[in-house]
């Protein structure tokens, strides 16, 4: 009996050998992430919002209108999506070629981004090399993170969106209106006291960071 165990022991070890490795593999999970965090789109975007509400339609009302964006900021996509719906609400007719329209309607930016301030009280975070140990094991020598030691900390950022139009007829090139620049402004400000945070005021959209996964799929 003592025989049939020994003799079972290898086959058993050979089978967890292959095993595990499969197992191992079907736990992997590819995690990605946007070029760009929420937080700075919402910066930018409620800062277009902002300044295109200020801009004034109503001389075009009831004109055919074509959106030229050869002179639109690098944030053009969302800047002319808003344009578009503010002049369809302020019944404007927005042609999708420019043989079309009555009126050209150029679009033009004095900027469209963010800026970030960032004050720590208290010990920034320090890189040092690895130690010889690691280095003698044969592990690359890459840097060893100290983590901070915020008494205080304070992430300040702005988003600020600059932008105007001209429009003129499609016929003769003729100056018909024009409105703006107009600037639209965001504010996000993240605090952390003794390692408490972040408390966060500003007048864009928040997430939470306690929020669990149930609460999310809700």
């Amino acid at each position: 009996m003592a025989a049939s165990r020994s003799r079972s022991t290898p086959v058993l070890c050979l089978a967890a050998a292959t095993l595990v490795p499969a197992l191992a593999g079907c736990a992997n999970t590819r995690m990605t992430h946007p070029a760009r965090t929420a937080t700075e789109q919402f910066l930018v975007s409620e800062a277009v919002v902002g300044a295109v509400e200020q801009l004034s339609f109503e001389g075009l009302r009831g004109h055919i209108v074509y959106i030229d964006a050869a002179y639109a900021p690098a944030e053009k996509e969302y800047v002319i999506s808003e344009l578009r719906a503010r002049l369809l609400l302020e019944g404007v007719r927005v042609a999708s070629k420019r043989e079309d329209a009555h009126i050209i309607l150029e679009v033009r930016s004095g900027g469209v981004g963010i800026d970030l301030y960032e004050s720590l009280f208290g010990i920034p975070a320090l890189a040092a090399p690895a130690g010889a140990a690691s280095a003698a094991a044969g592990v690359p020598l890459t840097s060893v993170l100290v983590p901070e030691v915020a008494i205080t900390k304070r992430i300040k950022q702005l988003g600020f969106a600059k932008i105007g139009y001209v429009a003129y007829w499609a016929n003769t090139g003729e100056i018909f209106t024009s409105s703006g620049p107009s600037l639209g402004r965001t504010l996000r400000e993240d605090w952390w006291i003794i390692g408490f945070g972040p408390r966060t005021i500003g007048n864009i959209p928040t997430i939470d960071h306690d929020v669990d996964d149930d609460q999310v799929a809700r």
